[in-house]
């Protein structure tokens, strides 16, 4: 049987935590081990710790940053600190379910060329009220896009956005070699983010449709779906400026560049598949710099509907970018 580890991670979250380490503790199937590792919380977390690894069924080990490090490289750390062939990754603020050791465990058992796992998750209100909405409901990783995984198009999914919520992630540690290190300073592209990617291009992460984990959605969370960017009405279409329009299209172009360029540095990642994050990265390019003349414009854009890109980029109402780009 492969040794659990659990990498946690805290900052300022005291208010939760106790919830988390309490289900963490109530796993049908135990794990081995416990690391968590602070980034200079300033509230009770030591306490809280402190006082659980006491009584804990299984070693904590608890660690203290010299400087604040960030979510990202703080989870970076604490995987390095794990000793366990399988790694399951947790927030501080929710709550597990009492099987999620167990399913994971099952998963690696029944997959054993699978070197990652993610799964569905309820999400609950800061009092520990589930609500009726889940995080694929929010990532909106529908039927459709579940069924585009399971036939090895996971890399296609993840160039576009991302599904993978790492609170919901577990890991075999002989994958670390690979993702190590973990990016910094790329804010559309965390800790989860990076690993989903890179075990996406090996074809070796799966889902399970389980909802594992009570995932909690409040407004002091460092990383969550709070900030996801609403949709541009059409009336705002035509009234923003042009820099307001083309200002996230240079965005975007510029975090699939850097995607590519952190990608394509590790050669044992298939070439191939990086392909069509080039081909996105120079759609959005071609996008942010469209000229102001809309006649000029028509030719670059049809070539792009022709080749797919709005499609691929866009899926559901691929003609919306487009008509936008066109006219605004």
């Amino acid at each position: 049987m492969p040794l659990v580890s659990v990498a946690l991670c805290t900052y300022n979250g005291a208010r939760y935590l106790g919830e988390q380490l309490a289900s963490i503790a109530a796993q049908t199937h135990p794990v081995d081990e416990l690391v968590i590792c602070d980034d200079r919380s300033t509230d009770d977390t030591s306490q809280i710790v402190a006082e659980f690894a006491r009584t804990a069924p299984f070693p904590v080990c608890f660690q203290v940053n010299e400087t604040n490090l960030g979510s990202t490289k703080n989870f970076e750390k604490a995987v390095l600190l794990c000793q366990g062939d399988l790694i399951l990754f947790s927030d501080q603020d929710d709550r597990w379910r009492a099987d999620r050791v167990s399913k994971t465990l099952t998963f690696f058992r029944e997959n054993p060329t699978m070197e990652g796992v993610f799964s569905n998750a309820r999400i609950m209100d800061s009092n520990s009220h589930p609500t009726n909405r889940t995080i694929w409901d929010k990532v909106q990783f529908t039927k459709i896009l579940r069924k585009k995984w399971r036939a090895g198009l996971s890399y296609e999914i993840l160039y576009n956005g991302y599904v993978v919520t790492g609170a919901t992630l577990a890991i075999r540690k002989l994958v670390l070699p690979l993702a190590l290190p973990f990016p910094a300073g790329f804010e559309e592209l965390i800790h989860d983010g990076w690993l989903a990617l890179v075990l996406a291009l090996r074809g070796t992460i799966g889902f399970l449709d389980d909802e594992l984990i009570w995932y909690r959605q409040h407004t002091a969370q460092q990383v969550g779906f709070g900030k996801q960017i609403p949709e541009v009405s059409m009336r705002d279409r035509f009234i923003r400026s042009r820099e307001e329009k083309l200002l996230p299209l240079k965005k975007r172009a510029d975090e699939l560049a850097l995607m590519y360029n952190l990608l394509r540095a590790k050669p044992e990642l298939p070439a191939e598949k990086l392909v069509q994050l080039r081909c996105l990265r120079d759609h959005y390019r071609m996008r942010a710099t469209l000229p102001r003349n809309r006649w000029h414009r028509l030719a670059p854009i049809w070539r792009d509907v022709q080749r797919g890109w709005y499609v691929f980029s866009r899926p559901d109402h691929w003609w919306r970018p487009a008509m936008g780009d066109l006219f605004e």
